[in-house]
């Protein structure tokens, strides 16, 4: 076995296990999907990578036999499972408000709500937010080390209970018609014992996929937890990025996984060592995957698309510039050599 790092894509971008898969990887469809956090940009750049991909390679993603999600890429996830198709560059200029977003299946209600009230709670939180961030980070590399839980639980339960709620996205996700129908699973972090739950997976609490979305995406020190079955839920993305050690695989399964924060720009030590964090738990997820005998290729946002989301992932505004820039990368990526 030897590993192939391609110059297309920053490092530790896209390894292979065989020097083969490349070329044919994107030449046929995934039979799982895993996609990371990373806030609304980190959405717009998950939609757009899809898109390019389906464009370039002729194969539509909704078809996948297994969609795994967190936080951002649980809202995607949601969205093909729910059979709707990865937003393209065009469709921005027909964006509408949220309220108006919600009842219409496909539409970009969903990111639409948690941009809503992203900037707002991001704002409010401040050094608190940065500080957060900083404790929890590495937290992901240690996700099965024992005792990793309970510390987890602990600085969970310690965080002060913000007010904001995305309740906007979990309405627009419930109109979308999404269903746990055995493909989807969403990862989220029980507050109180400080463990992982894939909704929709094998014992799972009983959930709605629009609260399971939602719990998905409750940055602990941004939004308020969400509640389900009297327990209460946040970001999935506390336990890991991305969560790929959950995709149900089997042998020679082939396994996407798109990774946002993988190539976050580093232009402060916390940002570094959460875009050290994002590769590294992807990579040993990663390997115990393969040795179930499954194919993996995980993503990150090349350059262009990097220097488009800047380190600020909860940005509104570059949304138009990140979701072209990683059609382009999909496009790319379907169609190399």
């Amino acid at each position: 076995m030897y590993v192939i790092t391609y110059k297309c894509l920053p490092p530790c971008a896209a390894r292979f296990t065989r020097a083969d898969e490349y070329a044919a990887t994107m030449r046929s469809r995934p039979d799982v999907l895993v996609l990371g956090g990373g806030g609304v940009l980190g959405e717009a750049w998950i939609m757009g990578v899809l898109a390019g991909v389906e464009d370039g390679a002729g194969i539509d993603l909704r078809e996948c036999e297994a969609f795994v999600g967190t936080s951002a890429g649980a809202i995607v996830s949601a969205h093909l499972a729910a059979g709707n198709s990865p937003r393209r560059p065009s469709s921005l200029s027909t964006e509408v408000s949220v309220v108006g977003a919600l009842g219409r299946p496909g539409a970009p209600g969903a990111v639409a709500g948690l941009a809503t009230v992203a900037a707002g709670a991001a704002r409010r939180a401040g050094s608190t937010a940065v500080a957060a961030s900083a404790a929890f980070a590495p937290l992901a590399l240690g996700f099965a080390a024992p005792g990793g839980a309970l510390v987890r639980g602990l600085m969970l339960r310690g965080v002060r209970h913000p007010e904001d709620t995305l309740a906007a996205l979990r309405q627009a996700v419930a109109a979308s018609g999404a269903q746990f129908d055995g493909r989807l699973r969403v990862s989220a972090v029980d507050r109180q014992s400080g463990r992982r739950v894939m909704f929709g997976g094998p014992g799972a609490p009983p959930a709605e996929v629009a609260e399971a979305v939602e719990a998905s995406c409750a940055v602990p020190w941004l939004f308020a937890p969400v509640q389900i079955g009297g327990r209460d839920y946040v970001d999935g993305g506390v336990w890991s990025p991305t969560n790929l050690d959950a995709a149900p695989v089997g042998r020679d399964t082939h396994v996407l996984c798109l990774n946002p924060t993988a190539s976050l720009a580093a232009s402060h030590p916390l940002l570094t060592m959460m875009r050290t964090v994002a590769r590294s738990a992807a990579s040993v997820e990663g390997l115990a995957l393969r040795g179930r005998g499954a194919r993996v290729r995980t993503i990150a946002p090349n350059a262009e698309c990097a220097a488009a989301m800047g380190a600020n992932f909860m940005a509104t505004e570059p949304r138009t510039r990140v979701l072209s820039a990683a059609y382009r990368q999909g496009l790319r990526i379907a169609t190399a050599d």
